[in-house]
């Protein structure tokens, strides 16, 4: 059996098998642009074609040979509707990269009563709009809502952001110092082992670029605030 080595987000990722395009595929993008990372290389919706994504989320549409691309998002036009197919793969993308993250490495806030829905929000601490979509919380929690929060310091790793999400994470009660820290009261510094910098890792990965960055169960993506009642209408919890 032969082991194929890539290297993704600074990891190597072994396959057990690799078709003679993906390998050409990746041999010549990497030769011309030695600096991108892929993640995945996939055959698309059209014949000879295939869909490359890169590590930072980008979409790239490759020839077989690995000599001719395009940039963009492929679309289909069927019975009388245009439908996003780049979307439609990186929302099923989204629900795997979010399933990959367990309950314990998250801050949730559960829902009241029956929980009707579930939504990942990835949030930076210091965010005007992040803090506004905090105080949704306890609305979107009574309408059945579990909120989720994963870490996206916008600053970067070791910014006074990163930290501050380090010692919410890292407190006795993640809830309450979570949502201290989101109305701008200052917390005790705590360290001690935490997924802070893999789920900033993450969030890059999956294209975020701003925050609050909302990630529903179906893998769509709402960038930016929402308010409780239309979150709510667009979750079918309405």
């Amino acid at each position: 059996m032969k082991l194929f080595r890539f290297v993704v987000g600074g990891c190597v990722l072994l396959a057990t098998s690799v078709s003679a395009d993906e390998t050409q595929i990746r041999m010549n993008l990497g030769q011309a642009m030695p600096g991108l990372q892929l993640a995945s290389v996939e055959a698309s919706e059209i014949k000879g074609i295939f869909s490359v994504t890169t590590i930072s989320g980008e979409s790239l549409f490759v020839s077989a040979d690995g000599k001719h691309f395009l940039t963009g998002d492929m679309y289909s036009a069927e019975k009388g509707k245009i439908v996003n197919l780049s979307e439609k793969r990186r929302e099923s993308g989204r629900m795997k990269q979010i399933a990959s993250v367990t309950d314990e490495e998250k801050i949730v806030f559960p829902a009241k009563g029956e929980t009707k829905a579930k939504i990942a929000v990835f949030t930076d601490i210091d965010c005007g709009y992040c803090r506004k979509l905090h105080r949704e919380i306890p609305a979107l929690n009574e309408m059945g809502v579990e909120v989720s929060y994963l870490a996206y310091p916008r600053a970067g790793i070791g910014s006074p952001s990163y930290g501050k999400y380090v010692s919410a994470w890292c407190a006795d009660d993640k809830l309450e110092a979570m949502t201290a820290a989101k109305n701008g009261k200052s917390i005790p510094e705590k360290s001690c082992s935490n997924p802070v910098k893999n789920q900033y890792m993450l969030g890059q990965t999956m294209g975020i670029s701003g925050t609050p960055a909302i990630v529903l169960e179906d893998g769509r993506l709402i960038p930016g605030y929402m308010d409780a009642q239309k979150l709510g209408k667009a979750l079918g919890v309405m």
